[in-house]
């Protein structure tokens, strides 16, 4: 069987990459706790490559202080990740008031997906 996967595309001010990390930190803690099997948060360091495709500068509508985020969190399954999900969305650590009140990104512009895992080494 393969793996299901969580992915997420996050536009990010430059300067608001350190309070990213900070809260990007606390949810690895909070989803490996929980069960999940992998826990990635990947910052871009280049977007613009020469073999064409859609950039995800172009894809996100990047400003110029801004970059992007590329996240996955792996589980065994869908059933595994709603299971683990649960767990997390109920965990005091994971809810909006521990973070000040302000989310170092615009959740209007966050994009998420369930991923069936095709491939795989």
């Amino acid at each position: 069987m393969g793996k299901y996967v969580d992915g997420f595309v996050i536009p990010v001010k430059k300067g608001k990459l350190k309070a990213y990390k900070k809260m990007a930190t606390i949810g690895r803690k909070v989803w490996m706790e929980h069960g999940a099997l992998d826990y990635y948060e990947c910052v871009a360091s280049k977007l613009d490559q020469p073999w064409g495709g859609l950039s995800f500068e172009k894809l996100c509508k990047l400003k110029k202080d801004e970059t992007v985020v590329f996240a996955f969190i792996v589980y065994k399954s869908r059933a595994h990740r709603n299971q683990v999900n649960k767990k997390v969305h109920a965990d005091k650590r994971m809810q909006p008031e521990q973070f000040k009140g302000e989310m170092p990104f615009d959740m209007k512009r966050f994009s998420v997906g369930e991923f069936k895992t095709i491939v795989h080494t």
